[in-house]
């Protein structure tokens, strides 16, 4: 199976009830998160460093793929002044977390190994998505030396 990394669009940032419990690790472990917008392109998969969310939509998608290397969690969103001020109309769709577990070059998704720490998802799992939207995404190959080396 191919493999890629995968960059989604950071379409916004922590919001004020993000709780993170560790900050001296790269990368900070997150137990609650607020996803707050500053915007929306319209992808089904965001990025926030070090967490990801994705549309509900689209994990019942991946759920329905039975993809492996990913477990879904509640989500706060809320959203910025600047959001508001360009968006006042604007509705979002319902987000969820997206918790990356699995391996590179193994599971449809995992992480590069550090210090990298890209997402890295699996062909199954980009044929999923990038019909439901990731154009913002950057994305490359995966190397093949890379796979499961962690």
């Amino acid at each position: 199976m191919k493999y890629y990394f995968i960059e989604p669009e950071v379409a916004g940032s922590w919001g004020e009830n993000t709780i993170v419990t560790d900050r001296s690790v790269h990368a900070p472990i997150v137990s609650k998160l607020d996803y707050e917008f500053d915007g929306w392109p319209g992808d089904v998969l965001l990025e926030s460093f070090p967490v990801f969310i994705v549309t509900e939509f689209a994990k019942e998608k991946l759920q329905a793929l039975r993809a492996t290397g990913v477990k879904f969690d509640r989500v706060e969103v809320s959203t910025s002044e600047e959001f508001e001020h360009f968006y006042p109309d604007r509705k979002l769709p319902n987000f969820v977390w997206l918790k990356v577990d699995g391996t590179a070059g193994r599971d449809d998704f995992g992480r590069a190994p550090a210090p990298d720490l890209r997402l890295v998802i699996s062909d199954r799992a980009l044929n999923v998505l990038r019909p439901l939207g990731i154009s913002h995404a950057e994305i490359e190959d995966f190397p093949t030396n890379q796979a499961v080396a962690q």
